[in-house]
């Protein structure tokens, strides 16, 4: 990116960022794979909770619609991906399997002084975080999916091809109007919108990617789960992730989130979100 491009992108960064609660901090996590860096709020002796962005142009500050509540009850960290779109810099190493993710999120535990931690995740960030709990479950307390992609059913066909303009060619008008097409047109943050197409000029790293987890390591999986999907979603079939979620996780409670579609979430989250995710985090 340019000089203006990247100043241009911090602007709009920090106007989502401001959302957030006012007593936030920011931390620089050093990494295998670059320096993380991370948003933190709620009290300092409250129970650690590590929060996941999505893919594309998703960033941590996409939960505050979320934050102020978790961080009632948490010490909430919220965590930039590496070589994605956000703030966290790469370094000469570039994350390019999972183990690689498991090891990335591993550092950045160690670097907050965190050993066991609930861990939230939406879409991609989903993926990365169901993942780093069949890796090493000891670390996760309780694990929060919020419309996880590419972990219980594949894409549909229709969200590939309507993505892939915006994916071969990023631009502005393309992105936003992939956005409308998934959330069909519902009315969206202007400046969370424009931190998306800020994003299409970001030189991002290409994403890990990889087959679902197997049914075994999943029915294998000893930490309890929160699976919230959202009811409109184009990106994948809800009802079919939350059978397969229900078939295969032994301890797993599952939820439809109505009137909200999958890149709505989680900044333009039904009240019900909160709900769920505060009763889940403060089970014992």
């Amino acid at each position: 990116m340019t000089g203006h491009d990247r100043a241009a992108y911090r602007v709009a960064y920090d106007e989502v960022l401001a959302k957030w609660p006012a007593d936030r901090e920011a931390l620089t996590v050093a990494t295998p794979f670059g320096e993380a860096h991370v948003t933190v709020c709620g009290p300092r002796d409250a129970p650690p909770l590590l929060l996941l962005p999505g893919g594309g142009g998703a960033t941590s500050a996409s939960w505050y619609a979320q934050a102020a509540d978790l961080a009632r009850i948490r010490r909430v960290h919220a965590v930039d991906l590496p070589g994605a779109p956000g703030l966290s810099r790469a370094g000469d190493r570039h994350p390019r399997t999972v183990a690689d993710l498991a090891d990335w999120l591993d550092a950045v535990l160690d670097g907050l002084g965190v050993t066991v931690t609930d861990v939230g995740g939406h879409s991609y960030g989903g993926w990365i975080a169901l993942h780093h709990a069949l890796r090493a479950p000891a670390r996760v307390r309780r694990l929060f999916l919020l419309d996880p992609t590419q972990c219980f059913a594949g894409f549909k066909t229709a969200y590939l091809l309507h993505a892939l303009p915006m994916l071969l060619r990023p631009a502005p008008r393309r992105i936003r109007a992939f956005l409308e097409w998934e959330t069909g047109g519902a009315v969206l943050d202007p400046d969370w919108l424009a931190l998306q197409e800020a994003a299409a000029g970001f030189p991002a790293a290409k994403p890990v990617t990889g087959p679902r987890p197997a049914p075994d390591a999943l029915r294998g999986l000893g930490v309890p789960v929160l699976l919230l999907v959202a009811a409109n979603s184009r990106t994948h079939d809800p009802h079919q992730v939350v059978a397969r979620a229900g078939a295969l996780l032994p301890r797993v409670e599952t939820a439809v989130l109505p009137d909200v579609s999958h890149h709505a979430l989680p900044q333009s989250a039904p009240p019900a979100l909160i709900r769920h995710l505060t009763g889940f985090l403060s089970a014992p």
